[in-house]
This record gives structure tokens, C-alpha cells and sequence, in this order.
């Protein structure tokens, strides 16, 4: 990657990237053709886990001999798929073999883009409905796909593949069955060959585990999303290069990969962050109380703050106890003269004119409608693992390591604007205007700074080569809010600061788990 200097020149160096964001499919992907690992991670097997106790703790039955009569029946089945292979399964093949994780995570981005609509005044004019997910398809249909629940959404869907990967890479060392070309040389894949054993299938793990969990968070897209496993798991099949048993057991695998990140899941206190009245009442009373002012939700009518109680979901690389330490500091009093300076700066950068400010405010926006803050950090990081031919696992590695540290980082920053309650900077001076729109939940601190400070932390380990320009996107995703209008500079510096905390744990936990 380019060496980048300044804000501006980074924004201009990463335009490209600005345009394949978006609803749909990232266009620029289209065009990837098969990943070509430059290292094959063949002892991933004994990589550390995250919620498995190690690769071997879910038992895989040994596979049947290639010699055997059960075997030799699959062989001529697959040979029979490859002889037959429509035009449809050759564009299957084409678009999975740029890699599984990396076509799941662009999946999971368009899933998060369209349920990230907030809903609108319900019929008496005063209240908003809520999405719920025992009725997933009532309006609203759930999930409301915002900041917070896309980041929980990404980590728990990359650390399951990580795992079920992991798994997989233990038994294929195991058990080392052969590839089908490799047991019958006139097959001719249409994939790169490989030396590795084929049993279980990485496809099959990777797509049942990632299934079941998008299942759970996107109930409304279940026929979509089988109907992607299956074209998932069965490509390689299709193309010459796996076997029906080796399907089956990988599938098997991913499945129970996917219960144990699903009992996680389902106990993790996000089933209370959304709270109540009487909660949200005491939260601006406790601000009030100190003489302070609390904030208030600009909408009109008024819309019931974001995720309050997120902040108390629980995180994956420290322990919650951990949470105040963390916490950045106490704000300015919100009638302190460092706060009267604090809105001036706002309300000048919010009315320049200057046009690269602009660029940098929308390229960083990531509002409704879009993937999220997070989801912007996937992109660039989907790019960089496919252009470094990072193998499946060690590409899902990244993703884990990435989106914990964004779902922590959410956590904590969530758990800070919620314990201070701080206007935004429009509130205490309606003369600002912004440029994106203000967001449903108090100020300090910034979201987009905490997530962007985590972000780099992690790609600028996983990239060395890159980490200043990393750092250097993570300066500019967090003034682009006060360029916006819509955070002070200490919402912007206390969450970049807190969010390269947190990206430091998921670095030292990565020093430790074998794949350096």
C-alpha cells in the first residue's frame, strides 16, 4: 500500500474502495479469481481457539479408506459433477474459490446495509416500533441492523468461522485423506490443486457454521442464506476437488462449531441492551442531578436512545469487570469554558466549505442504509487479505481479531456515552448545523473514533508495512465527525485512544494464538 501523509491524500487514495461500498455486493470483487494461498497454514490445527478448548474438542469420526468400495462410489460421483458441470455451478466455482470467508463477509456486509433503516413514527404520531425477533417479518423487520448490533454481528459470525477452521485444519492433518485428483489422476479440477488432505471439507465447516449463526441474526433471510451454504459447501464437489463424505463431516463439524457460539450468543446480555423508560429516565436524571445537562433526543417526535444498556453485553478480550478502567475520563462541564471552545471549533468546521473536509465527512459517514462503521473496516480489511493471499483460515483469523476488538470497542464506547450522557455539540448550540444528520445517543464518546482506534490497532499488526497508513485512516474516520458537525474533539481523541486500547488486546491475544 501507498505510504499516506495526510488526511486528504488518504481519502483520494482510497476512493476506489468508496465506490464498491455499498448495499449490494462489492463490484470490485467480482473480478477476484481463485485464492492462491502463499502459505498454506497446514499446522492451523493447533492454532488457539477462541470458544472451542482446542481444534480436537469436537470429535470427527475417521473418514473410509480411498480404497474402500464407500469411496470409491463418491470418486465416480464427483467425476460424474465435474463431466456434467452447468454454466451456473462454473459461476459458483468462480465466486467461491476467491475464498469462502472473504464471499460470507461481503454477504454479511449487504445483510447489515439493508437492515440498517431505522423505522419510522408508528401510527399515533409519538412511538417508534421496535424490531422483535420472535416476530422477525412484522414491521419493523428485525434486525434494525445499527452500529452496535452489526459489530456483534460481524464478531460472532468471524470468530465461529475461525474456529470451525481451525477444527477442520486439525483433522485434515489428522486423518490426511487425499484429494480426489490426487487418488485418480484423470480428474482435473477446476480449482487450484492442493497437497492437503481434503477431510473435513473447509467449505462445508465454514458454510454450516456460518449459516447457523446468520441465521440467528438474520431469521428474515434464511432461504437466501441455505440457499448460499449450499451452493458454498458443494462448489469444490462440483469442480472435481472433494468428495460427498468429506461434505458431510465438515458440515457436521460447522454445525457444532456454531452451537457453541450460539449458547454464547444467546446469554450475552443483548437481549437487554435496548432497556426501558424508567431506565432511560434515570440515566438523564443522574446527569441532571449533578448539575449537569443530559442529553436529549433531537427527533421529533422524540425516538427512545440507541442500545442503551450495550454497554453491559458481554465482551470477548477483557473481562467486563475491566469496563471502567477503560472508561476515558469525565467530559468538560457542559457549561465549562473548554466546552464554549470545544463548540466553536464545531461550529467552524462544521460550516466550512472546504472541499476536502467534505469528501472526508462523506466517505466516513456510514449511516442508515450503509454497513456501518464496522462494516467500512471489513471492506478495507477484505481487501488487504485478499490482496495479500492470506489462506481461508488465516483470512478468518483477521476477521476474528478485527470485529472483536470492534464489538469490545462498541461495548466499551456504548458503556461510556451512557454512563456521562452528554449532549451533542447541536444541542447545546442549535446554530451548528451538521452534515450527516445527528445520531439517536449521546456524544462522548465517538463511535466512529472508538471503532477506527480498534480497527488500526489490529490491521496495523496483522500489516506492519501499512500500520501508518492505518493509523493515519483511523485519524481521519475520527475528525470526519467533527467535520460533520456532530462530535467535540474530545469525543473524537478520548475514543480514538480508547479504541486503540482495546485493538491492543485482540494484538496481544493474536502474539500468543500460534498464527504469527
Amino acid at each position: 500500500m501507498k505510504k499516506i501523509t495526510t488526511p486528504s491524500i488518504l481519502f483520494a487514495a482510497f476512493i476506489l474502495i468508496l465506490t464498491a461500498c455499498s448495499k449490494d455486493f462489492d463490484q470490485a470483487t467480482e473480478n477476484w479469481g481463485p485464492l492462491k494461498p502463499t502459505r498454506t497454514d497446514a499446522n492451523a490445527g493447533g492454532w488457539k481457539t477462541i470458544i472451542l478448548a482446542s481444534g480436537s474438542d469436537i470429535a470427527v469420526p475417521a473418514p473410509s479408506a480411498t480404497t474402500s468400495t464407500e469411496y470409491q462410489a463418491e470418486l465416480q460421483a464427483t467425476k460424474q459433477a465435474l463431466s456434467a458441470v452447468t454454466n451456473d455451478q462454473k459461476k459458483a466455482i468462480a465466486y467461491w474459490s476467491a475464498g469462502g470467508v472473504l464471499r460470507w463477509n461481503e454477504i454479511m456486509r449487504e445483510l447489515v446495509a439493508k437492515y440498517n433503516l431505522p423505522t419510522v413514527v408508528g401510527a399515533d404520531g409519538v412511538t417508534y416500533p421496535i424490531p422483535d425477533s420472535n416476530n422477525p417479518f412484522n414491521y419493523p423487520q428485525f434486525p434494525f441492523s445499527n452500529p452496535p448490533y452489526a459489530a456483534r454481528s460481524y464478531a460472532y459470525v468471524t470468530a465461529a468461522q475461525y474456529d470451525a477452521l481451525v477444527a477442520a485444519a486439525n483433522y485434515r492433518k489428522t486423518y490426511n485423506r487425499p484429494a480426489p485428483y490426487v487418488v485418480d489422476a484423470t480428474i482435473k479440477p477446476l480449482v487450484p490443486s492442493t497437497d492437503q488432505g481434503t477431510y473435513p471439507s473447509d467449505d462445508a465447516v465454514l458454510a454450516a457454521a456460518t449459516l447457523d449463526i446468520m441465521k440467528a441474526l438474520f431469521p428474515t433471510e434464511i432461504p437466501y442464506l441455505e440457499g448460499k451454504a449450499a451452493e458454498h459447501k458443494n462448489y469444490r464437489l462440483w469442480a472435481g476437488a472433494t468428495v460427498a463424505s468429506d461434505i458431510a463431516a465438515g458440515e457436521a463439524l460447522g454445525k457444532a462449531v456454531a452451537a457453541k457460539f450460539l449458547a454464547r450468543f444467546k446469554t450475552d446480555g443483548m437481549r437487554n441492551a435496548v432497556g426501558n423508560q424508567v431506565k432511560w429516565d434515570s440515566l438523564a436524571k443522574r446527569v441532571s442531578d449533578q448539575g449537569e445537562t443530559p442529553w436529549i433526543s433531537l427527533e421529533h417526535p422524540v425516538r427512545p436512545p440507541m442500545l442503551p444498556i450495550f454497554g453491559k453485553v458481554n465482551p470477548w478480550l477483557f473481562s467486563a469487570s475491566m469496563l471502567p478502567t477503560i472508561r476515558p475520563p469525565v467530559p468538560f462541564k457542559t457549561g465549562s469554558a473548554e466546552i464554549k471552545a470545544q463548540l466553536a471549533e464545531v461550529k467552524k468546521e462544521a460550516s466550512s466549505n472546504d472541499r476536502k473536509q467534505l469528501a472526508i465527512v462523506h466517505y466516513w459517514a456510514d449511516g442508515a442504509g450503509t454497513y456501518t462503521p464496522p462494516g467500512h473496516w471489513n471492506s478495507l480489511a477484505a481487501d488487504k487479505f485478499y490482496q495479500a493471499q492470506f489462506s481461508e483460515v488465516r483470512t478468518a483469523r483477521g476477521f476474528a481479531l478485527l470485529n472483536m476488538a470492534m464489538m469490545d470497542a462498541a461495548i466499551s464506547c456504548w458503556e461510556t456515552k451512557y454512563t456521562y450522557f452528554y449532549p451533542r455539540p447541536s444541542q447545546l448550540d442549535p446554530s451548528i448545523k451538521t452534515l450527516t444528520g445527528v445520531p439517536n445517543f449521546p456524544a462522548y464518546t465517538s463511535g466512529h473514533s472508538t471503532f477506527s482506534g480498534a480497527a488500526a490497532a489490529v490491521l496495523g499488526y496483522l500489516f506492519p508495512e501499512s500500520k501508518n497508513d492505518f493509523d493515519n485512516m483511523a485519524k481521519e474516520a475520527s475528525l470526519s465527525r467533527l467535520y460533520g458537525g456532530i462530535h467535540y474533539r474530545m469525543d473524537c481523541d478520548a475514543g480514538l485512544k480508547c479504541g486503540s486500547i482495546i485493538g491492543g488486546f485482540a494484538v496481544d491475544r493474536a502474539k500468543g494464538d500460534g498464527g504469527e
